[in-house]
């Protein structure tokens, strides 16, 4: 896990780099009839690393050249100039690498005589004390004298691949206009899921007992009530100030690719890696082992809280994020990686990340405020330790979400609706049976069933209930939980469409095109993803009213295109897309593929995504995204009025 946190961490902070750190220069030399060399020479930045082929795989990511041996062979591998072995101490281990410059040869045998250039891939990684970088560099060599650029950015297919992404649409000027409205509820149900998990997180043994000590330490050491009562307040601040903070590296990574923070949202390894933190943080709850960070990070900054006034309070501040982790990091890491599969990606982290601290800081200046309610807390008990078994609970139930991403985008077909839905009660009914006390853990507490654990429990159990009637019912009994299950059409049982609600759809946006013009229907674009939440929840819930329904099923073409699908493109059809910025990204993938093309065309990264539009490319409306059935209903016969207006005709390309 600290590895991956590395890993994801040097990739936020790239954006902070003025200049590449290594710089590549190539030449050949021919040296006898039918043998070349080839040469790399890296010219590195002062305090920069880069690592040698040779070098630990468990550090750092060592050199590579991938060679593509067509009318050539390779004699020998590639040979590098001398490099040092040291102790790294970002990685915690020796490590080799090279200073200020490296050189790479590689000799070939030239077999084709019509050979007349090679292209190498280089993918390479160089780290300084701070930060590291990684890129992938393909360079071309002349075989007939004549001047090729070193760097090869696009072949011929990846150029016209790339033109047949782009289409030439009218009207875009209605999507630009966006509902003020939507924004504003979507941050404020971030900030208020941030809000709900910071008390979640004030309720556990960390953090409870610290609000009474703490705020008798301030009005006890302060000169006068006001100044104590100004120092309880300042150190609630600099909790949400430091709750807010942590959201900022995010904010690198979404300005370097707007569908950046998707991609890792939906990425298979990272939602495995999400469940098993999960199942990982679930068992710290039940009470197998504790989770700290490191002992030297709380001493370090319990050492600041001896400085006076701001900074001493600050440091008091940071201390409490700190010893308090065990129980507030699984709390914080499910609101993590909540607002990451969100469709407002790191606006939205850090909105939920201001909720979350201000939940966290709020009973300390409450309390610094009115000192005698501290009399109406309840005292620490028994009580805190079923809490936190209950949120094991909720971990293990959430956790299951993430693993049922991975499958979905994959495609194993493993986690089907039933499965998912079979597994949730399972977690349930363990729950209902803890908390009327049938099983229990080594650290609990034996105490009297309270009413409130009774209700609690009876509430379980009654959920149980209603997942086991729904797994055989026929109707569609969990609109309630639209968008954490697995679609309706991700199902065991056999479905005559795997689209949502059994409508026609396309997935492919040549196919639809195609019979959008055949049929003169305007064409419902719909970006979409397999572990998008809002996604399912507006199918299931908006998609399935009865006139929407019949308005969608009648009136349009739908195109769905699953910007997270992780199957593979065909050979033919994988190429190289390069930004205006410079920047490659490899489209090898159908969900690469949809993403870059929503990218490029509606400027937005978002899931969903719904446009109308003609086969023409007329734009019929503004944009809409997850809404209400009126709003979706209106919207919907908005665009089928202005469909049946006469528009002029509009080239458009398909592929």
């Amino acid at each position: 896990m600290k590895w991956v946190m590395f890993l994801l961490g040097t990739i936020f902070v790239q954006a902070q780099l003025d200049s590449e750190p290594v710089v590549w220069e190539t030449h050949i030399e021919k040296t006898e009839d039918n043998r070349i060399i080839l040469f790399f020479e890296a010219s590195i930045a002062p305090k920069w690393h880069l690592y040698s082929q040779f070098s630990s795989k468990d550090g750092a990511l060592p050199t590579e050249f991938v060679f593509n041996p067509r009318g050539y062979e390779r004699i020998g591998n590639v040979e590098e100039s001398t490099s040092v072995t040291e102790y790294d101490n970002v990685f915690e281990m020796d490590l080799t690498y090279f200073n200020d410059r490296a050189t790479f040869q590689q000799e070939l045998f030239i077999s084709d005589s019509s050979l007349s250039t090679i292209s190498v891939e280089v993918n390479y990684q160089a780290c300084d004390d701070k930060l590291c970088i990684f890129r992938s560099e393909i360079f071309r060599f002349s075989l007939d004298g004549n001047d090729v650029a070193n760097t090869l950015v696009t072949d011929e297919t990846s150029q016209r691949l790339s033109s047949e992404l782009k289409l030439e649409l009218l009207n875009t000027d209605l999507l630009e206009s966006t509902l003020s409205e939507e924004i504003t509820n979507s941050f404020s149900n971030i900030f208020l899921l941030g809000f709900i998990a910071g008390l979640l997180a004030l309720l556990t043994p960390c953090v409870f007992p610290m609000i009474p000590l703490t705020v008798s330490f301030f009005i006890k050491q302060a000169n006068s009530r006001s100044n104590g009562v100004y120092n309880a307040l300042l150190y609630a601040f600099f909790i949400v100030l430091i709750y807010g903070l942590l959201s900022l590296p995010f904010h690198f990574i979404d300005s370097l690719n707007p569908e950046i923070l998707n991609t890792l949202a939906t990425n298979v390894t990272l939602n495995l890696i999400f469940f098993g933190v999960f199942v990982f943080f679930a068992f710290s709850f039940f009470g197998f082992y504790e989770l700290t960070l490191p002992t030297k990070w709380g001493n370090k900054t319990d050492q600041g809280t001896s400085f006076k006034g701001g900074i001493g309070i600050f440091f008091m501040a940071l201390t409490l994020a700190i010893v308090s982790f065990s129980c507030t990091g699984p709390i914080l890491g499910t609101l993590l990686a909540g607002s990451l599969t969100a469709d407002g990606g790191a606006i939205q982290l850090s909105v939920g990340m201001l909720g979350f601290g201000v939940a966290l800081g709020f009973p300390f200046g409450l309390f610094a405020l009115f000192p005698n309610a501290l009399n109406a807390l309840p005292k620490s008990g028994g009580w805190m330790t079923t809490f936190k078994v209950f949120l094991g609970f909720l971990e293990l139930a959430l956790a299951l979400k993430f693993l049922s991403n991975a499958d979905l985008v994959a495609h194993w077909d493993l986690l089907k609706r039933e499965v998912f839905i079979a597994i949730w009660a399972f977690i349930s009914l363990l729950l209902t049976l803890y908390l009327f006390g049938v099983i229990s853990f080594k650290h609990d507490v034996k105490q009297k069933l309270s009413i409130l654990r009774i209700i609690v429990a009876t509430i379980s159990f009654l959920f149980t209930s209603f997942l086991v009637y729904g797994l055989f019912s026929e109707e569609n009994e969990f609109k309630i939980l639209s968008g954490f299950p697995p679609p309706e059409f991700y199902s065991i049982s056999s479905k005559e469409s795997d689209c949502p609600l059994g409508l026609e759809c396309y997935k492919n946006y040549s196919t639809g095109i195609a019979m959008a013009k055949a049929t003169n229907k305007p064409i419902l674009l719909d970006f979409t993803g397999w572990a998008c939440v809002n996604c399912r929840k507006m199918e299931e819930n908006v998609w399935s009213d009865s006139e929407i329904f019949s308005l969608l099923n009648e009136n349009y073409i739908i195109i769905s295109l699953y910007v997270d699908d992780g199957k593979k493109l065909s050979k033919d059809a994988q190429f190289n897309y390069q930004y205006p910025d410079g920047r490659i990204k490899v489209i090898n993938t159908i969900g690469k593929k949809w993403a870059t093309f929503q990218a490029i065309n509606f400027k937005t990264a978002s899931q969903p995504y719904y446009v109308q539009m003609m086969s023409d490319g007329k734009i019929l409306n503004s944009a809409i995204q997850y809404t209400d059935i009126p709003t979706f209903k209106a919207w919907l016969k908005k665009g089928l009025k202005n469909s049946k207006k006469e528009h002029p005709k509009a080239k458009y390309l398909t592929f």
